[in-house]
């Protein structure tokens, strides 16, 4: 770490849970964000202020003015521009040692193939079932733990699925691929506006507490937010162990209780 990052992360050296080390390994540190909308924005902006070295930002999407009621990772300048690349020009405005990976495209099960092995975090702030499932079985797949959430109208949820822990469930596990859910979007329902900040800042903290070892993750947990009383719900979680996706894992990839 050189005299630059020294200063640039004090705030983070300061605290006894990160320090030099924890800050090190930041820098050291690759993650996957997948989705560069209205929970991708706080997420990408925190990992890369926050020091992650290497980001890669997949979103198929292009900047829409009704996307700037809520995706701050963007501006008016670049309607019309791809989110991934809007959201890698806002990172690089704060931190430009950051190495930036956009990629425009949808994240499929071929990309996530390629992606997943090579990080070690992936963040899911994508908005439809489908996509969630392919990524959570791609991190099961590869042993990588998963920071997740979701937010519509007023209400907002965020998890840790790490099925390195034993005893820690998937996304599958709470949502099994074959079950029926309603399929809800913010262009029909709408979102309160910073209820997407509140959940997707919460996604960063958890994977930057996951990448410098500080703290405890939410793997087993549930947080659900009411974001008309600020009310939050913790749901404890277990692995399912008829689950199709992980139930057959267990005890295939460890990691620490954090």
């Amino acid at each position: 770490m050189n005299d630059d990052q020294l200063l640039r992360y004090s705030r983070h050296i300061l605290l006894d849970d990160i320090g030099i080390e924890g800050q090190q390994r930041l820098l050291d540190a690759h993650a996957l964000v997948i989705g560069a909308g209205g929970l991708g924005s706080p997420v990408a902006l925190y990992l890369g202020s926050g020091g992650v070295g290497r980001l890669t930002i997949v979103d198929h999407d292009r900047v829409d003015v009704t996307n700037l009621q809520r995706q701050i990772a963007h501006d008016l300048a670049r309607v019309g521009t791809p989110k991934a690349r809007s959201a890698a020009r806002s990172i690089a405005a704060i931190n430009p040692d950051v190495q930036v990976d956009a990629r425009v495209m949808r994240a499929d099960a071929a990309l996530l193939d390629e992606l997943v092995p090579q990080v070690d975090v992936v963040l899911d702030c994508t908005d439809n079932f489908n996509t969630r499932h392919l990524v959570n079985a791609a991190c099961v797949r590869y042993g990588k733990p998963l920071v997740s959430g979701a937010a519509i109208g007023f209400d907002g949820q965020v998890s840790v699925y790490d099925t390195r822990r034993d005893d820690a469930p998937c996304y599958a596990c709470l949502f099994p691929a074959e079950a029926t859910f309603e399929e809800v979007a913010c262009a029909t329902m709408g979102v309160f506006a910073p209820l997407v900040g509140i959940v997707g800042t919460v996604q960063a903290a958890e994977a930057l507490k996951l990448l410098a070892g500080a703290g405890r993750s939410l793997a087993g947990r549930l947080l659900m937010l009411d974001g008309r009383t600020m009310e939050w719900n913790d749901i404890r979680l277990q692995r399912q162990p008829e689950c199709t996706v992980c139930g057959h894992r267990r005890g295939s990839a460890r990691a620490p209780a954090r």
